[in-house]
């Protein structure tokens, strides 16, 4: 539509216009005023509902028994013995009268393995080793698969056609662990009833004697007796990478672009390899092959080689391995320096730690947990919990012949009674206590576990802190003044205010909006009623039967709406002469007992509850959609209602500057006519 602007009457229609359009919007400014009001409530009870929900976190802390039962412990002499102590343990006294032995942890040394740089690759070491370091030839691999949740199903990736097949004499070498559990491979399907073990096959097919679920971890450490690397090489290329280090130079075949070449001669002392034909080199220390020209894009290659390799196996019992120890086999590459064998062993679940002694040459292993856990009353010789295979381990690291001292239990005497463990740091009873020294000079030393008084008040004066933080805010809110001449602003006159202007008439606008709220006052009044009813069940005092019984009362000033304050000596009395009283009358009672048997914290999370529920389908939270709350569906109509009235407020536009155009080209064609008059009566004198 055209709309003219006041050229024949010379009128402001525009400033018309938008003065009658104020008068006609005035019934929308109010719809969104209305609409912003609901959108403060929303904000201010769901801001009550997390102070609600942030005062249930305590509550359900309170319901806990260790906030009633913490117990402190005395030692008479603590650099004999010391001990900390649960909420589950007793008042209660304990006299250690000797100590005979403490608890100590099996370890080995060997005689010293020779002048070795652990940080070094064991393959350039080789000759430092006392004892000497013995090669195998194959591959080693490592693969993670997927349980499928069958028994068979799952296969390693091997390219079985040119040679790369499970060494198959060699599997009890080898490691499979489902989800961190350990199978024993075995070298068939014949599997031993309760045990967890898995048979690999020449081709990787493995097959475990029971179940592996779905989604299970499965990690296989295996040996080939070849491993294949393929790959297809850039334009210009004159290198190649092989996946291992220290490769054998016998039966190394390498194929590029469908032409063999194999290893003519071996220079030792650069360990570099010539390829027939001249086609280039290898250095069997990286795994690098180098071409003696570019090749061309995308041509094929494909290597087939062994390398170097050794293995060993650690066996421990441990606390928690019962009659089998537990087994960790080790596949060592000789590009692995002896530093990353140790880490590899110190990470492992053989129950271990072992470190290298550069200035000595020798090695120390020691299991992790102190104490004596096999000792077979059929075997003449004492056992030790330790045991390792493997040349590796025995010869060249020479644990085979090293010096062994057996782990030892602690043996001490407590309240007359001798007894053993396999730690310094036990629990009896819920005490937590740990052995310091040897001692048995007819003093005793004694450990008093006493109820923590102080501990109790304070988690108790906390609670009654958050209960007057609540009180507090949802009474600020509720007795909040109203000023009801300070609506939401219209755009039009934020437009005439200062930002700090807003804020200030916002502020004002905002107040009160939940004043005498009747969710919220009743949720007062049920949580001061709850906390004041008496409580009454098989587990309560009658003498400390209410909170006022223990110290706990209102204040005395009405304005604070029910807050409490706590009577510091009366309530420590009662927690230190009768705590399970206390108790009672805070958690006692089951959560389903009648109203007036459960303790004031059951009652007070259903209050809290309820109150939160009410809130809830009064204002939703932050994932509610608005057709899930009371307050959300009257925006959603606002919303509405709002819509369609803008849209005619469009065509009320419409109609005045449809009117006002006709007005103008009425009043343009009175001048045309007039002009047209004046000139013929001009024209005729």
């Amino acid at each position: 539509m055209v709309r003219i602007g006041g050229l024949a009457s010379g009128m402001d229609i525009d400033s018309l216009v938008k003065d009658l359009m104020k008068a006609e919007r005035l019934p929308l400014d109010k719809l969104k005023q209305k609409k912003q009001i609901l959108e403060w409530q929303r904000d201010d009870y769901r801001a009550m509902n997390t102070l609600l929900l942030d005062f249930r976190t305590q509550l359900t802390q309170m319901k806990l028994t260790t906030q009633y039962r913490a117990r402190t412990v005395t030692s008479s002499d603590e650099s004999r013995i010391t001990a900390t102590a649960t909420s589950a343990a007793s008042q209660a006294s304990y006299s250690i009268s000797k100590v005979t032995k403490l608890a100590s942890a099996e370890n080995w040394v060997t005689n010293g393995v020779g002048t070795v740089d652990s940080s070094k690759s064991l393959a350039s070491q080789t000759s430092n080793f006392t004892a000497g370091l013995t090669w195998q030839k194959g591959a080693v691999g490592s693969s993670n698969l997927v349980g499928n949740g069958s028994t068979t199903g799952l296969k390693l990736d091997l390219a079985a056609s040119d040679g790369e097949t499970i060494k198959t004499d060699d599997l009890a070498k080898m490691s499979v662990k489902v989800n961190g559990v350990a199978y024993e491979v075995v070298s068939s399907t014949s599997f031993t009833t309760g045990k967890n073990q898995v048979h690999i096959d020449a081709n990787g097919s493995l097959t475990f004697s029971n179940t592996v679920a779905a989604g299970a971890t499965v990690k296989v450490n295996y040996i080939t007796n070849n491993k294949v690397q393929t790959g297809s090489l850039a334009d210009g290329a004159k290198s190649f990478q092989l996946n291992k280090k220290n490769i054998v130079a016998d039966d190394f075949r390498l194929t590029v672009g469908g032409t063999d070449y194999s290893i003519t001669s071996v220079d030792p002392a650069t360990n570099v390899g010539q390829l027939s034909n001249g086609f280039g080199s290898i250095n069997l220390t990286t795994g690098e092959i180098t071409f003696n020209a570019a090749q061309t894009a995308d041509t094929e290659i494909k290597a087939v080689y062994q390398q170097e390799y050794a293995d060993f196996s650690i066996s421990a019992y441990t606390s928690a391995s019962g009659n089998e120890p537990v087994k960790e086999n080790f596949l060592i590459e000789s590009s692995e320096s002896l530093n990353s064998v140790i880490n590899r062993v110190n990470s492992s679940k053989a129950g271990v730690s072992m470190f290298f002694d550069s200035a000595t040459g020798k090695i120390s292993m020691m299991r992790t947990e102190t104490g004596d856990f096999y000792d077979d009353p059929n075997t003449p010789e004492r056992d030790y919990d330790i045991s390792v295979t493997g040349d590796f381990a025995s010869v060249t690291l020479g644990f085979s012949s090293a010096a062994k001292t057996h782990g030892e239990n602690a043996a001490f005497v407590i309240n007359g009674l001798s007894t053993t463990r396999h730690s310094n740091t036990f629990d009896l009873n819920g005490v937590n206590i740990t052995l310091k020294k040897e001692f048995d000079d007819g003093t005793s030393a004694s450990l008093s576990i006493n109820n923590d008084g102080n501990k109790v008040f304070e988690n108790i004066k906390s609670f009654v802190d958050k209960y007057n933080e609540l009180i507090g805010k949802i009474n600020g809110k509720t007795s909040e003044e109203k000023y009801r001449s300070y609506t939401p602003l219209t755009d039009e006159q934020r437009e005439q205010l200062s930002d700090k202007q807003q804020e200030l008439w916002e502020e004002k606008a905002k107040s009160g909006l939940l004043r005498r709220d009747s969710i919220l006052t009743s949720a007062l009044s049920s949580m001061r009623m709850k906390m004041y009813q008496p409580v009454s069940n098989n587990d309560i005092n009658p003498l400390y039967n209410q909170l006022a019984s223990i110290g706990i009362t209102t204040t005395s000033n009405y304005l604070e709406g029910g807050k409490l304050e706590i009577n510091e000596a009366k309530l420590k009395e009662a927690i230190n002469n009768n705590p399970d009283a206390v108790e009672a009358l805070f958690r006692g009672g089951s959560e389903s007992a009648a109203e007036g048997e459960k303790g004031i914290i059951h009652r007070l999370y259903d209050s809290v509850n309820e109150t939160m529920n009410k809130l809830k389908e009064k204002a939703g939270n932050s994932f509610s959609t608005n057709q899930q709350f009371a307050l959300g569906r009257t925006l959603s109509d606002l919303d509405s209602r709002i819509g369609r009235f803008e849209e005619r407020m469009i065509q009320v536009e419409d109609r005045y500057w449809r009117q006002f155009t006709a007005m103008e080209k009425a009043i343009q064609r009175s001048n045309e006519q007039s002009m047209f008059l004046m000139n013929q009566f001009g024209g005729g004198m």
